[in-house]
């Protein structure tokens, strides 16, 4: 016997519509009230600038608010607080005069410092004396000054000398980066930077490590770059150039040269002082007597006082010892 194909096919429901009721019911929650939420604005504050902490979903049947320092809800804490059906505003102990509390819930704090840096805690209390209460978080960064480049040793010696730059003073939440000669630091074993990267190390400096330096320091709210920092590189050069081995032969190079050149001009001195006239070796022997009378070219009588510039002959022992002292 065949079973029944008609009433039965009559009976069955489609997955589809299964699958999609279920989904209905697993997805589908009543509406509920949105949650009281603080934001901060600016999220980032400067110091110095207005934030606010602004209150989202505040109930509207509030009967007032307040706002506390810190995480808890204590009357120590209290920097204002807040009733809206007399409109009256009331501060607490920790109000320093910056804030202001308005009738939406908002806290505003004026001319921020990191001091005030924490977390702000807002109660709420509605008309039904139920409350509700939120936190939020303030962080104040300070705007960062102009860095200024500090170094142990500004004028190194080179290949000696191993030289620490650092960038201004040290802050927190702030980073680093450093350039030379406009370029970001190139890929160096001799160039090292700290784990924060506010001091870069140059080890064992060249003439070509002179810079200039440049470091920027930055936070979340601002940026900002020091002056270029030249290094003085003192080198050895000349000195080295000029060791003591090359000194010695540039003296005695110099003494070599001006040796026989003295020599020379001592044999010039005596050859002039011992023999004045030029001519007087080869007229020795011909002057003369002194008691003779001869005649001169034109054949007058002619002796040897009469001559005006007349000498004494030289006795022959002293040109003998001139000779001797010339060749020796």
């Amino acid at each position: 016997m065949e079973p029944p194909s008609g009433p039965a096919s009559r009976r069955h429901v489609p997955w589809s519509r299964l699958l999609l009721a279920v989904s209905l019911l697993t997805f589908w929650t009543p509406p509920t009230t949105a949650q009281l939420t603080i934001e901060t604005v600016p999220p980032l504050a400067a110091e110095g600038s207005d934030v606010f902490l602004v209150a989202h979903n505040v109930t509207k049947i509030s009967l007032g608010y307040a706002w506390h320092r810190g995480e808890r809800v204590e009357n120590i804490k209290l920097i204002a607080s807040y009733r809206v059906d007399n409109d009256a505003t009331i501060y607490g102990p920790v109000y320093s005069g910056r804030e202001a509390l308005y009738p939406n819930g908002t806290l505003l704090i004026q001319s921020v410092t990191q001091k005030d840096t924490g977390s702000y805690t807002l109660l709420v209390t509605k008309k039904d004396l139920q409350t509700e209460i939120q936190t939020g978080h303030l962080h104040v960064y300070p705007v960062l000054p102009s860095p200024v480049i500090t170094s142990n040793n500004s004028n190194p010696w080179e290949h000696e000398d191993t030289v620490v730059l650092t960038c201004g003073a040290e802050t927190q939440n702030t980073s680093y980066m450093w350039w030379i000669n406009s370029q970001s630091l190139p890929k160096s074993t001799r160039l090292e930077l700290s784990k924060d990267k506010r001091t870069l190390t140059v080890v064992a400096v060249t003439r070509n490590d002179t810079g200039p330096y440049v470091c920027e320091a930055r936070n979340p709210v601002s940026v900002s770059r020091s002056d270029p920092f030249t290094l003085d590189v003192l080198w050895q050069e000349n000195s080295r150039a000029l060791g003591v081995g090359a000194i010695t032969g540039i003296v005695i190079g110099v003494l070599l040269v001006l040796t026989p050149l003295a020599v020379l001009g001592y044999f010039i001195f005596l050859h002039r002082f011992f023999f004045p006239n030029p001519g007087c070796l080869h007229n020795r022997g011909k002057w003369p007597p002194a008691s003779t009378s001869g005649r001169g070219p034109s054949g007058s009588s002619v002796s040897q006082a009469s001559r005006p510039d007349a000498r004494p002959p030289a006795p022959i022992y002293q040109l003998t010892v001139g000779i001797q002292v010339l060749v020796p």
